[in-house]
């Protein structure tokens, strides 16, 4: 070994040996170049995530046309809108163009949509760009492209600057422990602060905010002065869904008996983008079947596919297929029984997403608050096809997943935000409040459980005294597979007032009782 030691040194000498003096002598700058130029190479493959661009005569621009359901935003961005199309009007009486506006909600709501309407109808440029392209692994990086993007848009004022997801950058400071990422990603919020605190009253930029998570933006940013104005922008009512629906169906060929306004009601909490979805999937059906026009049948079944899944060719034993019925029934025999009722729309076991089986709700009316009987009811619904289980078969099996995280969620609340216990009624209290007492704790536990315990046993005893009613609806469902509200309300015996077309708002997303899979949300909790 140190023989070769010997001889690689000896040979490294000579090389050096017969290099010439001058070249030595710059040597130290050649190397400078070299990690230069690596340097460049490393800078060249970091992608470039400049904002997109929009000018007012695009084809792609969007007015107020292009947007439904949500009248109430966009009266308010239409002072916005009118100050950038004639500001001398506002400044005459000593107001100033508002610097920000926060659109804040639900994902597929239509901030983006928003945005770009109030951009258009303004005639002003528009900067599109997700704060997360603000972030880079370089420091630095993120606030100088926020001082290029500002500068852009103050050259072609008026223009409005859009920021998509700004908790990517606006999250409160100081939450990263002080590692680098958080460093820059401070160092790009400090530097939209300043940018925005450096509009002159003169200057028509507004620059539009959208996020999911309001709560986490950091309070400097939402303060007057920057943000002036916050926007929730929530799920459309039931009026702003047939628009919407009507938006995204004026170049699809529609059926003439085809009631868009039923659909609208099917179909409460669905988004913008829920809305569109359902349209698509609902022409993609009638193009399936070699159809030139879509029918009712069609948005029903592309109803059912968003929310629900596509049905799977799962092979169940007939042990199974069997529990999976019962259990079901046990579901649609308590939506239906309770007081007040909910109504069932469809009962099925063919598997379907994740689920091998579910029960769609279809109630009578859009609620916003709920007596604490109503979720009490929504736990027993919920309880139903675990206490089938136990009442036929003597044991349970582990498809109620999804109904058990229901009830926990909703008894949780009770006791813990809306004061419905036993011991404490006039206060919230939150179960992450790190204030309470081991002991206050404990009996809100206690009576967590006892209001599940409770309307489990309420359930057992309601399936008991309708044993056979269980007995005939999973038989029938073995048979059939999927049941709809006619033939489940006449093999129980019900007999409700039909009316034609429904004339309340109706709540069916996501009120299902799932088997299997991750769970799916119930509406109604």
């Amino acid at each position: 070994m140190d023989d070769i030691l010997a001889s690689f040194a000896h040979a490294l000498r000579d090389f050096l040996a017969g290099i010439p003096p001058f070249l030595a002598a710059w040597a130290p700058v050649l190397m400078l170049f070299v990690m230069a130029g690596l340097v460049w190479v490393v800078m060249k493959t970091i992608p470039r995530t400049g904002a997109k661009v929009m000018t007012p005569d695009d084809a792609s621009t969007v007015t107020w046309a292009d947007v439904a359901g949500v009248d109430e935003f966009q009266k308010e961005l239409e002072e916005v809108v009118e100050f950038m199309r004639d500001p001398k009007r506002f400044e005459a009486l000593g107001a100033k163009v508002p610097k920000g506006v926060m659109l804040y909600g639900p994902p597929g709501t239509g901030k983006t949509l928003l945005a770009k309407a109030v951009a258009g109808e303004s005639g002003a440029m528009f900067y599109a760009q997700s704060a997360s392209g603000f972030i880079e692994m370089f420091a630095g990086l993120g606030a100088a492209r926020i001082r290029k993007l500002f500068e852009e848009a103050r050259k072609n004022a008026p223009a409005i600057i859009f920021i998509d997801e700004l908790d990517a950058v606006g999250g409160a400071r100081g939450g990263g422990g002080g590692d680098g990422g958080s460093r820059e990603k401070d160092q790009t919020l400090n530097q939209l602060l300043v940018e925005m605190d450096g509009f002159s009253s003169g200057e028509q930029v507004v620059i539009i905010g959208a996020t999911n998570r309001l709560d986490t933006l950091d309070p400097a940013l939402l303060r007057a002065g920057r943000f002036d104005r916050q926007l929730y922008v929530g799920p459309p009512d039931l009026k702003g869904r047939i628009e919407i629906l009507q938006v995204h169906t004026k170049d699809k060929p529609l059926a003439e008996e085809l009631d868009l306004e039923l659909v609208a009601r099917r179909t409460p909490g669905a988004t913008g983008a829920d809305l569109a979805n359902i349209c698509n999937e609902a022409a993609i059906y009638a193009g399936r079947d070699g159809r030139s026009e879509i029918l009712q049948k069609d948005f029903e079944a592309a109803f059912e596919r968003v929310v629900a899944g596509i049905a799977q060719a799962k092979v169940m034993t007939p042990e199974e297929k069997k529990t999976v019925a019962y259990h079901e029934a046990g579901h649609a025999i308590l939506s239906t029984f309770v007081d007040p009722p909910r109504p069932v729309h469809r009962v099925t076991i063919v598997p379907t997403g994740q689920a091998l089986g579910y029960v769609l709700h279809v109630p009578e009316e859009d609620k916003y608050t709920e007596s604490k009987e109503e979720l009490i009811n929504q736990m027993i619904v919920a309880l139903g096809g675990r206490a089938a289980e136990e009442l036929i078969f003597g044991r349970i099996w582990n498809g109620a997943s999804s109904d058990l995280e229901a009830v926990t969620r909703i008894s949780r609340a009770m006791v813990f935000d809306w004061g419905m216990g036993k011991t404490v009624n006039s206060l919230a209290l939150k179960a992450n409040n790190y204030s309470l007492s081991e002991r206050t704790k404990e009996l809100r536990d206690v009576e967590q459980r006892e209001l599940a315990d409770h309307a489990y046993e309420r359930a057992r005893a309601m399936l008991a005294e309708r044993r056979d009613l269980l007995e005939k609806l999973a038989t029938v469902l073995l048979e059939q597979e999927t049941l709809d509200q006619g033939e489940v309300e006449a093999i129980l015996g019900v007999e409700r007032p039909r009316t034609g077309p429904m004339t309340t708002k109706q709540r069916a997303m996501a009120a299902f009782s799932l088997e299997g899979g991750d769970p799916v949300e119930d509406d109604e909790a």
